[in-house]
Formats: structure tokens, sequence, C-alpha cells
């Protein structure tokens, strides 16, 4: 039998695929997304080198260049969207370049976990946040002037301080614990914060979030319940997942 065209469902994709480009040392991200998904939505990921200078001309150059490369490979899949899980490697300005960068080489639509965030915090009405992050001092001010540039501001801002010795040390982040995320979570949250985020994709927050919201009456957004989110909307999915935190539940 022969097919003619590979776009539309397949046998385990009868609702979408969604493809998702992950850093090569992320172990959390794929597993987070697997245990949000719902039936007949299938993750296909691809793995690209991290890239943490998004500020530079040439680390944006190297950036697009790469995600240029590896959204093509997804696109071969005949996925119904690309999302970049990575929140460093995706906060470029402006929010919605990236993207559209994707989505032009692929002719897929397109999300990053960056643009997510905004999108998420905005749809949550929070434009006052508490920042955790398993991230170094200046990772951390780089997002925190991130956000400011697009309306959210950082009241209050801790990591743990992974990077500060060199790329080597992001292999630790799938290692916090998330009675360790927790803690963070507390620590960071002040009375004028709207909301927690909870940033980085190889961070496993799943296990607290709940918690946090029950704890606290604020949203807790992570980068993967924010990328997850947003690219089942933008993948035309409306599904409301319990278990996952506000934003998953109710927007």
């Amino acid at each position: 039998m022969r097919l003619d065209r590979i776009d539309g469902p397949t046998v385990y994709g009868t609702r979408a695929k969604i493809g998702v480009i992950v850093p090569p040392t992320n172990t959390a991200n794929e597993a987070e997304w697997a245990r949000m998904t719902p039936p007949g939505v299938t993750i296909h990921a691809a793995r690209m080198p991290l890239h943490l200078d998004t500020a530079s001309e040439a680390g944006k150059a190297a950036l697009y260049a790469d995600v240029e490369r590896y959204a093509g490979d997804l696109a071969q899949a005949s996925v119904d969207l690309i999302a970049y899980g990575c929140t460093a490697g995706s906060m470029v300005s402006p929010v919605e370049g990236l993207p559209d960068f994707m989505t032009e080489r692929t002719g897929r639509p397109a999300v990053t976990t960056a643009q997510a965030i905004v999108e998420a915090l905005r749809a949550l009405g929070a434009t006052k946040v508490a920042l955790g992050t398993p991230y170094d001092r200046a990772l951390n001010a780089h997002e925190v002037r991130f956000l400011a540039d697009h309306g959210i501001a950082v009241v209050h801002e801790e990591g743990f301080g992974y990077g500060a010795g060199g790329p080597q040390e992001h292999r630790n982040i799938a290692r916090i614990r998330p009675e360790e995320v927790y803690a963070l979570a507390r620590r960071v949250d002040r009375p004028e914060a709207q909301a927690i985020l909870l940033s980085c994709t190889d961070l496993a927050t799943l296990d607290a979030i709940e918690r946090l919201e029950a704890e606290t009456g604020k949203p807790v957004v992570s980068s993967n319940t924010a990328t997850f989110w947003f690219a089942l909307r933008r993948a035309g999915l409306d599904d409301r997942l319990d278990g996952f935190g506000r934003l998953l539940r109710e927007h």
C-alpha cells in the first residue's frame, strides 16, 4: 500500500503530534511532558546544543542556525507543532522572533519556553512574580531583565547556583528533588508576588506545584507546564488537565 502523504493523524497521534527540542543534558522535560500528555497526543524529541549566549549577535546567529537544523529534523516527522524547550536558550527579544523564525523555516506552528512563560503569566493576570531557578546569579539576572522587558516584574529571586562553575554543572539540575524545589519556592515567595515562577525545563517541578498552590493561594508556573500548556493551545487542543496547577486546569 502506497501512502502519498504523512501529514495528519497517525496510529498513536490521533489528535496531535508535538515536537520538542531540548538541551543535550535535559532529562526532566520529556519525563514531565509524558505525565501531562492527554490521550491521542504524541511527543517527539530532538536534542540540540545548549545556547546560553542569546544577547550577542554571534550568540543569536549560532542559536538560530541550530534551531533551523533541529526544527527541520522534527518537521520531517510531520509534527503539528514544534516547541523549543529551553528557558535560557529562548530568552531572546523580541519574544516572538525565534518561534516566528522556526515557523518560517519549517512551515509548522512553533513556540518557545520563554514565550510560553510570558503568555502563561499574562493568562493568569500576573505582572509580579517570585522567581526560583537552578541557575547562577548571572543567568538569573538575565532572566529578570528578560521578564522586565515583557512587562513582568520579579519581586524576589533565588537560584541553586548551577552554571557558575561552567555548563557541565547543568547535569546536576535534574537531580534536584521535588522537596528542594518546594523549599526554594517558599523561600522566594513574597506577599506582593502574584505568582511563583519555577524556571528551567530540566527542573522537576510537577510534584511540588499543587502543594505550593494550595498553601500559598497563588498560581505556580514552571517552564515545563508553561511550554506544554502553550504548545497544546497552539496545536488547537483545549484539554483542561488536573494535577499540574491552575494554568493547565483553568486556562
